[in-house]
Formats: C-alpha cells, sequence, structure tokens
C-alpha cells in the first residue's frame, strides 16, 4: 500500500507507532489524532470525553485505524479503573464511528480483543465463535458495538480482535525478559491456559492488510496461527534466553495480588486462530511461537 492517508487514534501506543512508522515507511500519509494542540501538519486535534472533533479533518482518507484504549493489566481491576477501561475504549469509538461516516472515509479498522471470546480452554475458536462470559468478554462486545453507526451507513468495519503482542520493545515482554534472564522465568498457574500471540511485525501487517483488502469486514482474529499454552509460552521465553524455567506461580498467589485481572487476564486464555486472515490469503512472517520468540529477542542491531 503507497499513497493513501491513513488516521491513527492510538498513535502513540505499542501498535500505533509501529503502524505509524510502517505505513510512512511505505510512502503513505499519516494523520494522527492527538489530545493535545497540534504541534505539527500531520496532527488532528480531538477530545473523544466531549465528543469534540471536526469530522472534515477526515475528508480524503482512506480509513482510519482506531487502536484507543488504556492497558487493561495497567493496574488491579477496581470499579473505577474498569470504568476507566470502559470509558477510553466505547466513547472514543463511538466517537469516529459519526465522524467515519460524516465524513465519506470507506474503511474503519477498529481495535478489539480476543478477549470477546471469554476463558476458551481447550477449545478452537475462530471469528464464528460466540461471545464468552466476564468482564472482557463484554467489553469487547460493546467495544465492537460502538461502531454500529458506520456499520449501518455501510463502512466497511473490521473489527481486529488482537491477542498478545509481542514486541521486540515494549508491551509486556519488556517485563518478562528481565525477569527470564535471571533465571526467575515461571509459569502462571497450571500452566494450561492458552495465550493467543501474534508478533508486533505481523500485527502492524495485518492491520494494513485489512485496509487494503475489501473482503475483510467484521471479526477478524489478530493472532498468529498457532496459539500456545502458558507453559510452553513460558518454556519458548526461556529457550530463546537460554535461562531454565522451573518454576509456576500458584493460581492463589496471582488472586491475592491482582485479584479479578488474575482470572481473566491471567489464568484464563483464549486458543484463537486467524481463520479471517489465512481465508484472506494473509502470509505469516512468524508461525511459531519459536520464531516469534527468535524475533522478539534478537539482538539490536545498529
Amino acid at each position: 500500500m503507497r499513497n493513501a492517508v491513513i488516521a491513527i487514534a492510538g498513535s502513540s501506543g505499542l501498535i500505533g507507532s509501529a503502524l505509524t512508522s510502517a505505513l510512512r515507511a511505505a510512502d503513505n500519509r499519516v494523520l494522527r489524532l492527538v489530545r493535545r494542540p497540534p504541534s505539527s501538519s500531520d496532527e488532528v486535534f480531538w477530545d473523544p470525553d466531549t465528543g469534540e472533533f471536526d469530522a472534515s479533518a477526515l475528508r480524503g482518507a482512506d480509513a482510519v485505524v482506531n487502536m484507543c484504549g488504556v492497558n487493561v493489566a495497567g493496574k488491579r481491576w477496581s470499579g473505577a479503573f474498569k470504568q476507566s477501561l470502559r470509558d477510553s475504549r466505547i466513547g472514543p469509538t463511538e466517537v469516529l464511528s459519526r465522524a467515519v461516516v460524516e465524513s465519506g472515509v470507506p474503511v474503519l479498522v477498529n481495535s478489539s480483543a480476543v478477549g470477546y471470546y471469554g476463558d476458551t480452554r481447550d477449545r478452537v475458536v475462530d471469528e464464528s465463535a460466540p461471545a464468552g462470559q466476564g468482564f472482557l468478554a463484554g467489553l469487547c462486545q460493546d467495544w465492537e458495538d460502538a461502531t454500529s453507526t458506520a456499520v449501518a451507513a455501510g463502512v466497511r468495519v473490521v473489527k481486529l480482535r488482537t491477542g498478545l503482542v509481542l514486541s521486540p520493545s515494549g508491551g509486556m515482554l519488556a517485563k518478562l525478559k528481565p525477569l527470564f534472564s535471571l533465571g526467575l522465568g515461571a509459569r502462571l498457574g497450571n500452566g494450561k491456559q492458552y495465550m493467543p500471540w501474534i508478533s508486533l511485525e505481523d500485527e502492524v501487517r495485518a492491520v494494513t492488510f485489512a485496509v487494503e483488502h475489501d473482503d475483510l469486514v467484521g471479526p477478524v482474529n489478530g493472532t498468529g496461527p498457532a496459539p500456545v499454552t502458558n507453559a510452553e509460552f513460558t518454556a519458548a521465553l526461556g529457550r530463546a534466553l537460554n535461562r531454565p524455567t522451573p518454576m509456576s506461580v500458584p493460581a492463589f498467589a496471582l488472586r491475592a495480588v491482582l485479584g479479578e485481572l488474575a482470572d481473566e487476564g491471567l489464568l484464563g486464555g483464549q486458543r484463537a486462530i486467524p481463520a479471517a486472515l489465512e481465508r484472506a490469503g494473509f502470509e505469516f512472517h512468524h508461525h511459531t511461537i519459536g520464531e516469534a520468540m527468535a524475533y522478539v529477542t534478537a539482538p539490536k542491531t545498529t
């Protein structure tokens, strides 16, 4: 994709910043939606909390990509924090959905998450699976429903249900790699819960692919083709760092420290596969957890 105009909300996050760089490197123009006074010509001010946004700024854009949302693992889930998780996703998505319609943008790629399916244990799920139970599943349903204005107006809306994004720098692995390097890597609970991962490189490529391919619409799992259990994930990261991983953290200890987040975010999981992407012809660069771990732990080159 070249010479396209793509507007991005959430461009300063892990995925958004990588997507911005990749799009610009491929000679596309990126409009960054920011919540402060713009400091350059490629920035557009919006305030999704109040609904303040001049939709005319999106006229001529080929697509809008929405990556807004407070990190679900940012802290223990208090009632106030759970509300902030909802407020940072649902309201901004509703604002963007209306703006896309008003400005005539043909494509909206909207973040969602595999938490939509709840805890699937060892059951394989693709995009046809129903919503699960729990706070995260409900959050994802409402998050996706916030695109309804655009869907009803005939905009091609892609609901990208992303899994655990593996990055060489940043994200969850930025916290895990130092611990594993010290030999403190450990399984969580019994280690049988599935972790649907995707490399940051493939996630960015999947977003770009979704913008380009008209046959992609509705829910799309942004996950690698081979989800693994937490025990397999732990062992793979240990091998990549050449460190043993014999320990485990008991479930009761995780619950004591993290409360509800432990059950939904760490001890449960989704064996989600990217059926929609693969049907559309998307080719992953990192097919296995071993390939992904090699990518995230490779020495940096200057």
